[in-house]
């Protein structure tokens, strides 16, 4: 009797889940993710018959890299060769770029893609000349980040975060901590931070970047790196001296 009443709940409670599977959710807000990053459908720009192989001077720096792991766990390359491979290959990671690497390592392909869908530092679409990310967790959010991305998607003639400017500049995207939660709000273009943004400060470093101009990274509120913007408040007396904090009999 009892094991009959188990079997009926287990099969309802995966007619319930088949159902919930089936329903695709929607939202009012920003797409926090997407299953487009996980799926690759051939494409004119995007597809195995493109050709792809590193440079001469980028297959010396891979040889290097892989050395620097055991012959039987050469794999353990795949992260930073797929780095190198999307840098060369204008900021993206394409499914040759993928290919490459899992021929170049002896690993099968979906180990690659594996790695390339799991992290979110491997673009699988073209991305612009310059590669705004906004982040709006939690720190950047209480600092007005939400207002910067706004500021970021009407300077660049109202486009949406995922999107590319229609001259192929600018491309921008919403992104989780970057781990400088101190100098919030700030966003990341390239590989250079910039931080303690306003409104004011971020429509002039986009502004300098469509000029071709480089504006200054890091804080562009005037202090020094993550310093307290109050001053010194700690560690203000004189530093100790060799053995100066030490117990008589080490003295």
């Amino acid at each position: 009797m009892l094991s009959s009443a188990c079997r009926g709940i287990s099969r309802q409670l995966v007619a319930a889940a088949t159902r919930r599977s089936a329903v695709r959710s929607f939202s009012k807000s920003c797409a926090r993710s997407s299953d487009a990053i996980f799926v690759h459908r051939d494409t004119a720009y995007n597809n195995p018959k493109i050709a792809f192989e590193f440079t001469p001077d980028n297959l010396t720096r891979a040889n290097e890299i892989i050395s620097h792991y055991p012959s039987q766990y050469k794999k353990a390359a795949v992260i930073p060769l797929l780095d190198l491979a999307q840098r060369q290959n204008k900021g993206w990671t394409s499914i040759s770029v993928m290919n490459y690497v899992a021929k170049l390592l002896n690993m099968p392909p979906m180990r690659v893609y594996e790695v390339a869908t799991f992290y979110t530092m491997f673009n699988r679409e073209p991305i612009g000349d310059y590669f705004v990310q906004v982040c709006t967790t939690t720190p950047c959010m209480l600092r007005g980040s939400t207002e910067i991305l706004n500021t970021v998607c009407d300077t660049l003639g109202g486009i949406k975060p995922g999107q590319t400017t229609k001259d192929g500049k600018f491309t921008v995207i919403e992104v989780e901590c970057q781990g400088a939660c101190s100098n919030a709000p700030m966003m990341v273009i390239g590989d250079d931070f910039y931080e303690d943004l306003t409104v004011e400060t971020t429509k002039k470093i986009l502004d300098a970047f469509s000029k071709g101009q480089r504006p200054k990274i890091g804080p562009q509120s005037g202090r020094q790196t993550s310093e307290n913007s109050a001053g010194l408040t700690a560690l203000t007396s004189k530093p100790y001296g060799p053995g100066e904090f030490c117990t008589p009999e080490f003295s």
